[in-house]
């Protein structure tokens, strides 16, 4: 499992942009983010930077 701060997530449209997002990725199994936290997660075998992509792809701030 890889964890991953994410900035800009505000609600639960936010998780669900992060994770659809995320779950894009190949090698990606599965994946969380919760909003209060601050935080997302991914299971699988991924390449970290193409999550990061992803995520700011999406409108969001990611750091691993």
């Amino acid at each position: 499992m890889t964890t991953l701060e994410v900035d800009g997530m505000a609600c639960d449209g936010c998780e669900e942009a992060v994770i659809d997002a995320i779950e894009g990725v190949p090698g990606a199994e599965s994946a969380t983010a919760d909003h209060e936290a601050g935080v997302a997660t991914v299971e699988g075998d991924v390449d970290v930077d193409a999550v990061v992509a992803a995520i700011e792809e999406a409108g969001y701030e990611a750091t691993p």
